[in-house]
């Protein structure tokens, strides 16, 4: 699926800026540019490399100056806003249109030359390839001149201090990092030029509004009048890289080979498919596959990636990524808990999450329904056990079986579920007791473990007795007939009632525990309240604790994050559950299938061909936040996964 932006959006103040691209090289590096072809924040770049997969990532090119002369006119290629009072570069004046498909495409025309401009990554190496096709119809020569601008500093720290860069033949360090220029022309050396950038989509929220980038080479070529000439630059980590037409190539067949072998048929869900691989990423410690959060803020984190796995990887076929990813957290589970972070260095992995252990055993039952790989489910099935025995006689964070056999967590300041904000000693939505979708879980496990074990003729304990206290205690205490709807947290306080998007996976799990009529109840009052073309609102905007509007700073951010801001990813749970109450038929598939087409515009806005974490509560019109998230990505692609099994079964 292609996507392409001329005239009409660069119109629209702020696109240039606001409007991004990413690619991925499967170790965490990336590339992202803005649709102008510049940086509006500091972890943008043209190579953000991972030198340590897939965290430890240090923006190397930042950005790249170009400029188009012919005769005595100079037209900029690149588009760039500076902090410092110097006159914006505007490259928007004579691009004609920006493409993407597998790789971005930049087309300008200026005095009869075209120029073609095509990025892309290397998957496997820290490696970013630029081609520049230049065709001079014009009646005189025209030269085009590369600055690249770098940055040498992890993705996220603006860089406040200038220091030296050496040039030596192709290699530039800064005596710590070391990238190498592979191009077709001559690299001249210059003085350092220094530019200091500015990053408005940073000031939106709080962080450094402009940081500094230095130039020590130039490349340049001229291109004489009916002539048309190619000019490659290739950055890498590498002392000897691959040409940018190998790369660009390479780039281009992966994502066809991506989308043949995902096994999904509808164009939108075999571009998510695509979309999935830029966070499926290398892990060096673990020595496996991981799945990073979201672009550019995120790293990779236990809950994440269990809500993530099932659509980035088992809906896309990509089984052998699945079990690795399963592998690593069975083999770091700890007293009934899975990771919710693995930091890097000498740091243990933090364990504060109630719900990533939950899921990873749901994760197991989807991976062995999907491969039939039974010999897996054995090897997890000791894990399974352990986290299974420790929720009931209770482990870290409070979390633990009460009498009823619901699950408790959380206490003090600790941050368990996915609404998870702490602001200065302030939890927004603590969650503090038994939160509805834990306990969804947590009754979904007990099935889960209790039909694996049946089948592979394992213990099976007492686990159905379990569910059946569990499901019991649940419908009475959680749910509210004379509302419809279920409590979101037993806690004792004013937001057990309060209306969120938290309930609809009590509809979405693979075992349940409502009758059919208070299913549909729960899915009509999420609809009614919560549901936008966008995503699930986290709170009713009837509510006095509704926040319609997510900027500002990090404490203003914070308090809105969960308090009615929307957030895709639960979209995915309430289409599953939409579908479920209307009877998987064929007039419920083609309703689904009608409101899906709301993604297209979503995947045109933010980041081409990604989705977004968040959006506004009021307005859920620009996407917030990571500009490509794993889970948004995942939970839709298991919608249209859903559709085409039920399409094909009445067929």
């Amino acid at each position: 699926m292609e996507f392409v932006c001329g005239k009409q959006e660069m119109a629209v103040p702020g696109w240039s800026g606001s409007q991004s691209v990413l690619l991925g090289n499967g170790l965490g590096g990336y590339a992202s540019l803005t649709g102008g072809y510049g940086v509006s924040r500091c972890d943008q770049g043209i190579l953000v490399a991972a030198v340590k997969a897939p965290n430890v990532r240090l923006t190397l090119v930042h950005r790249m100056k170009e400029t188009l002369t012919v005769g005595d006119r100079n037209w900029a290629l690149s588009t760039q806003a500076f902090a410092d009072g110097a006159p914006e570069e505007r490259g928007l004046d004579c691009l004609m249109y920006v493409s993407y498909d597998a790789v971005p495409v930049w087309v300008y025309q200026a005095e009869g030359v075209e120029v073609r401009r095509t990025l892309a990554l290397c998957y496997g190496e820290n490696t970013a390839a630029l081609r520049y096709e230049i065709r001079n119809e014009g009646n005189r020569p025209c030269t085009l001149t590369l600055e690249p601008f770098l940055k040498f500093a992890p993705k996220e720290e603006a860089v406040t201090e200038k220091r030296a860069l050496t040039l030596e033949g192709n290699r530039i360090t800064d005596g710590a990092a070391v990238l190498y220029l592979h191009t077709t022309e001559p690299i001249k050396p210059q003085s350092a030029l220094w530019q200091s950038l500015s990053y408005p989509e940073d000031a939106k929220d709080g962080r450094p509004a402009a940081g500094l980038a230095a130039c020590c080479c130039r490349i340049t070529r001229t291109v004489g009048p009916g002539e048309t000439e190619k000019v490659e630059v290739v950055f890498s980590t590498k002392e000897r890289a691959s040409t940018a037409d190998k790369i660009i190539e390479g780039a281009i067949a992966r994502q066809k080979g991506l989308e043949e072998s995902c096994g999904l048929k509808d164009p939108l869900a075999r571009r998510l498919a695509a979309a999935a691989d830029v966070f499926l990423a290398d892990r060096e410690s673990t020595v496996g596959k991981t799945i990073l959060a979201g672009y550019p803020l995120f790293s990779d984190w236990g809950r994440d990636t269990m809500i993530a796995l099932p659509g980035c990887t088992l809906a896309t076929g990509r089984y052998a990524e699945a079990k690795s990813i399963l592998r690593t957290f069975l083999s770091y589970e700890k007293d009934g808990l899975v990771p919710n972070l693995f930091p890097e260095g000498d740091s243990a992995p933090m364990y504060n999450t109630v719900d990533a252990a939950l899921l990873l055993i749901d994760c197991v039952w989807l991976y062995a329904g999907r491969t039939e790989d039974w010999n897996f489910v054995r090897e997890a099935w000791p894990v399974l056990e352990r986290i299974i025995a420790a929720y009931r006689r209770g482990t870290h964070h409070n979390i633990g079986m009460d009498e009823d056999g619901l699950i408790h967590a959380g206490a003090g300041l600790d941050q368990v579920t996915w609404m998870d904000v702490c602001v200065d000693g302030i939890l927004p939505t603590p969650r503090h007791g038994k939160p509805v979708e834990v306990n969804a879980y947590w009754y979904n496990a007990l099935r889960i473990m209790e039909t694996l074990g049946k089948k592979l003729s394992l213990p099976v304990r007492d686990y159905a007795a379990l569910a059946e206290k569990v499901k019991s205690s649940f419908r009475e205490k959680f749910y509210l007939p004379e509302k419809g709807y279920l409590k979101d947290v037993l806690s004792g306080t004013e937001a057990d009632e309060q209306l969120r998007c938290n309930q609809i996976f009590s509809v979405s799990m693979s075992f349940t525990m409502l009758s059919r009529s208070e299913e549909r109840n729960v899915v009509a009052a999420v609809g009614r309240a919560l549901y936008t073309p966008c995503g699930l609102r986290t709170l009713s905007r009837s509510d006095p604790q509704y926040q319609g509007f997510y900027g500002g700073d990090r404490i203003a951010r914070d308090m809105a994050y969960h308090q009615g801001t929307v957030w895709v990813f639960p979209m995915g749970a309430y289409y599953r559950a939409w579908l479920k109450v209307h009877g998987n038929t064929k007039e419920a598939a083609a309703h689904v299938r009608q409101q899906l087409n709301a993604l297209i515009p979503m995947l045109r806005e933010g980041c081409l061909g990604q989705l977004p974490e968040i959006y506004d509560g009021d307005f859920p019109a620009a996407g917030k936040g990571c500009y490509a998230q794993a889970w948004s990505v995942g939970e839709m692609l298991r919608v249209f996964e859903t559709l085409q099994i039920m399409e094909e079964g009445e067929g």
